[in-house]
């Protein structure tokens, strides 16, 4: 039985610690006619108090539903704290979800109040408000809502007094947040105040961070990574938010809002170390061999710290390289960020290597929805690259070998106050995750693959519904290869195929910015459509493709490709909003066109 105390036992204390301890930080900040401004905490308390007053007069009361549909925004954040402060449980939504999924979340879950971030989206609903019995009330935020009944703006919420803060306790249900659903319909993820209370307490055992330090607020709240280790644990912590434009911007928001934390999924690091090879061989010359030499002493450093050594020579230099090289680097990101968090998905070795050559420390944890979400993670206690470091204060993980085919490998069985009530409504699936320990307490069977090595690090593995067989009765697991990969500069996506086949076949999308300029050298044109069927373009890319794997196993290779000029997309079904790769979804599309490769 786990003697970890957590520090907070609900939101709700965090919310009331926060709020009075840093009434006169900066918390959230946002870009407004081109400069930045900042809501401070004390600021934030006094809409919150508001909101949940004009929620608690719009008849919400503890164990109602409240959702929100909305990128994340100071008003997310308000939204939020203001239902749990009634005993509510919040349900966000993604913008970029389809209608269709709307509907099937706020009719599951029952939402008594919808929040939408602007006009488009109450359009959107308005059409479906037939179908949800249970919605009384949608507030606008941006703007005037319309004079429709059961509509009002967000302003007009604000107007009511304040009502004192619910008595909430720890098993209280906080939230819901949709799984992606890969597969079928998404699953209602029921978390406690506990469960996340919990896990940003372990936050401030093996990383406290200070309120000096920021992030560039980008990774979806709706999601459980950014939700509870970006917005709940550094607003425990009285840190403060710079909220990203859009995707696009990220890079020239990083430069302005200088964070010292940066909150990513591998996606977004993968970016930054193509980008940068991008560069750096498109400028040649000096500068190449420049950046060549300092990221190889920073690898000769780290060589040697492995065995406990260390070379004066190399230090020197390293100081020297620092500041022309990586202190440049440094500075496109604002020059003071420390720390770069990953999690989400597994980040490749040589991209989380990269990345801490730059003088920026990489912490890669793992977790799941189901898990509030954080189970392990590296430390400044404790940290090994390629792993996802050990578990937090409180849980505890288990290696089921009975679940796999592989003798090394078995399922991550993971134990503590982190992991979830249950699915909403879905008694059978809870059947076929939820376990009990031998002393009671609560588990969650992951479905990853992974092992856990002889100094207490965890390494994942993959997906086991991923894992696949090929007719010489090996098993593949495509995700790591896939992820491999999409580290060439001429491949944006990519999807490993090979079930009940005798090899692997992919289909690939490339990246245009680097194959149009080497298309146009060999006199290719730059018709997207055109290119992808040229037979110089295939080869080029299957070249690629082959470097990338020339560490693979025989049997792991990708024989040959498919190349196609439409990526992978939340709009076109390919990606859930999480950015996870609906499998069936592309094999429903170019399943007939993968096949065709093995008889060609």
């Amino acid at each position: 039985m786990s003697t970890f105390k957590p520090r907070f036992e609900s939101l709700v204390a965090i919310y009331d610690h926060a709020t009075k301890s840093f009434p006169d930080r900066p918390l959230f900040g946002t870009k407004e006619r081109g400069s930045w401004q900042w809501m401070t905490y004390g600021e934030f308390r006094k809409t919150t108090d508001q909101i949940r007053g004009g929620l608690a007069a719009a008849g919400v009361t503890k164990g109602d539903r409240v959702a929100v549909i909305a990128n994340n925004r100071p008003e997310w954040a308000v939204a939020a704290y203001a239902t749990y402060g009634l005993g509510g449980a919040f349900v966000p939504m993604y913008e970029s979800q389809l209608t269709s999924d709307w509907k099937y979340i706020l009719r599951d879950c029952g939402a008594k109040v919808l929040f939408v971030a602007n006009q488009s989206i109450l359009e959107r609903i308005q059409g479906i408000r037939d179908e949800l019995p249970d919605l009384e009330t949608v507030v606008l935020i941006d703007g005037d809502a319309p004079g429709a009944e059961g509509t009002t703006s967000f302003a007009e919420l604000a107007k009511a007094d304040p009502v004192p803060l619910a008595d909430v306790d720890g098993e209280d249900t906080a939230g819901f947040i949709y799984t992606s659903g890969t597969t079928g319909n998404p699953k209602g993820v029921i978390l406690s105040h506990a469960n996340l209370a919990s896990n940003v307490s372990a936050i401030h055992e093996f990383f406290p961070m200070s309120p000096e330090d920021r992030s560039l607020s980008f990774l979806p709240w709706a999601h459980s990574f950014g939700q509870t280790c970006e917005l709940h644990g550094l607003f425990s912590m009285g840190a403060s938010m710079g909220i990203a434009e859009a995707v696009d911007k990220i890079v020239a928001n990083l430069s302005e809002v200088r964070p010292t934390l940066l909150f990513s999924v591998p996606r977004i690091f993968n970016r930054i170390y193509d980008g940068l090879h991008k560069r750096m061989n498109e400028e040649g010359g000096l500068k190449l061999k420049l950046f060549e030499s300092a990221v190889g002493n920073a690898e000769y450093r780290k060589e040697l710290a492995t065995k406990r050594r260390r070379s004066g020579w190399a230090d020197f230099k390293h100081d020297i390289f620092d500041k022309l090289v990586f202190s440049k680097v440094r500075d496109r990101f604002g020059g003071r960020l420390k720390y770069a968090f990953s999690g989400g998905a597994a980040l490749s070795t040589e991209v989380a290597q990269f990345i801490d050559n730059l003088g920026i420390t990489v912490y890669e944890g793992y977790g799941l929805t189901e898990t509030s979400p954080i189970a392990t993670a590296n430390s400044p206690s404790g940290r090994k690259i390629g792993s996802v470091g050990k578990p937090i204060p409180g849980v505890r993980i288990e290696i089921d070998r009975g679940a796999t085919d592989d003798p090394k490998h078995g399922e991550i069985v993971i134990y503590g106050h982190n992991v979830m009530q249950g699915y909403y409504g879905l008694d059978e699936e809870n059947e076929k995750v939820m376990v009990e320990g031998a002393d009671g307490e609560r588990g969650f069977r992951s479905g990853d693959m992974g092992y856990v090595d002889g100094d207490g690090f965890l390494f994942i593995s993959g997906r086991i519904k991923e894992q696949y067989k090929l007719l010489n009765g090996k098993y593949v697991v495509p995700t790591p290869l896939e992820e491999k990969i999409k580290l060439s500069p001429f491949i944006a996506n990519v999807m490993v195929h090979g079930m009940n086949m005798t090899h692997n076949v992919a289909l690939v999308v490339p990246d245009f910015e680097t194959l149009e300029p080497w298309a146009k050298e060999q006199g290719l044109g730059s018709d997207h459509a055109e290119l992808v069927k040229n037979p110089k373009v295939v080869e080029k890319l299957q070249a690629e493709v082959d470097e990338q794997s020339k560490d693979f196993r025989q049997y792991e290779k990708v024989r040959s490709i498919l190349v196609s000029a439409d990526d992978f997309t939340t709009d076109n079904g390919m990606l859930t909003p999480s950015m996870k790769l609906k499998r069936r979804a592309v094999l429903k599309a170019f399943g007939d066109d993968l096949d065709a490769l093995y008889s060609s």
